[in-house]
């Protein structure tokens, strides 16, 4: 071999280093997925956290407000009733055409007076406001057929209970002795204050038919609520038989039911006044209307009825 020849290449020793390998495409996806399951992990726990939080928060509060919630919505119901008396208050003074109005002479009416009264026909002349004496027979006869059994099936504005002895003889009195204007001595709940009531309104629908209305005072939502569900069974009524333009209206005070008479008396109707025992006076303008029964609680009455309020 000369001098000159080349030496020949090691192939194994002439191949150069092999390079770090790269991350694969998986990998970097995994990494990935890694960190936003850590996110998602984190975020997730925050909002447990803000859960808890409000979940006792919402504990701490509620039962606390629970009273105050309910003081507020009884003053927004007293509000409400009192609005909406004031409304039909108001839509009673609107000028309305009157409709003729064709009835008989009543007890309503007023006598005439001198010979001219003594003169007039027995068959024309109206007895004198307020009293019954004339009507005594239908009256303890009404008052008797009440003591019997119930009539649950009656028609509506007709009695559908029993009225027992006590109270026929409260009603007895205050028809043919006071007149149909005076306080009487309370049966001991509203409820059968209801009933007596009932009675002298079925009795004197049939002494005056549609010329009168019936106009209950109590000072309290609740009260007025007992008398309507009271008079409502007693006389078979529904929900549209009270109303201001009803057979019943119920009062809160007693200056809207003064209004409301007077208006009945100046369309020539009766206005029969119920006042509830819890009322402790009588306004003195109640005592010129011709019709009304107040009845006086007992201060036992009065404060049981003042606990359940």
């Amino acid at each position: 071999m000369s001098d000159d020849a080349q030496p020949t290449p090691n192939p194994i020793a002439a191949a150069p280093a092999p390079a770090a390998e790269a991350p694969s495409w998986t990998d970097l996806a995994l990494a990935e997925l890694r960190q936003q399951r850590s996110a998602l992990e984190a975020e997730l726990a925050d909002l447990e956290s803000r859960r808890d939080q409000l979940q006792r928060e919402l504990n701490a509060t509620i039962p606390g407000q629970a009273d105050a919630m309910a003081r507020r919505l009884k003053g927004f119901q007293d509000y409400l009733v009192g609005a909406l008396q004031e409304l039909a208050a108001s839509a009673e003074q609107m000028e309305l055409v009157a409709q003729p109005l064709v009835v008989q002479p009543s007890p309503l009416d007023q006598a005439a007076s001198g010979a001219a009264a003594a003169a007039a026909p027995a068959a024309t002349t109206p007895a004198a406001a307020g009293l019954f004496s004339g009507d005594a027979e239908l009256i303890r006869g009404r008052l008797a057929a009440f003591q019997g059994q119930p009539d649950f099936y009656a028609d509506p504005w007709k009695l559908r209970r029993s009225l027992e002895p006590p109270a026929a003889a409260l009603l007895d009195d205050w028809f043919l002795n006071q007149g149909g204007r005076g306080a009487q001595p309370s049966t001991g709940s509203r409820n059968r204050n209801a009933l007596v009531a009932a009675a002298a309104i079925a009795i004197l629908g049939e002494l005056y038919g549609e010329r009168f209305q019936t106009l209950v005072l109590a000072g309290q939502p609740e009260r007025l609520g007992e008398w309507r569900r009271g008079l409502q069974d007693c006389l078979g009524l529904s929900r549209d038989d009270f109303g201001p333009s009803s057979g019943i209206v119920l009062f809160e005070r007693p200056d809207a039911l003064i209004e409301r008479a007077d208006r009945l008396e100046e369309r020539g109707e009766l206005p029969f006044m119920v006042i509830d025992a819890a009322e402790q006076v009588v306004d003195i303008p109640i005592l010129q209307f011709p019709v009304w029964l107040a009845f006086a609680g007992s201060p036992s009455e009065l404060a049981l009825d003042d606990d359940l309020l």
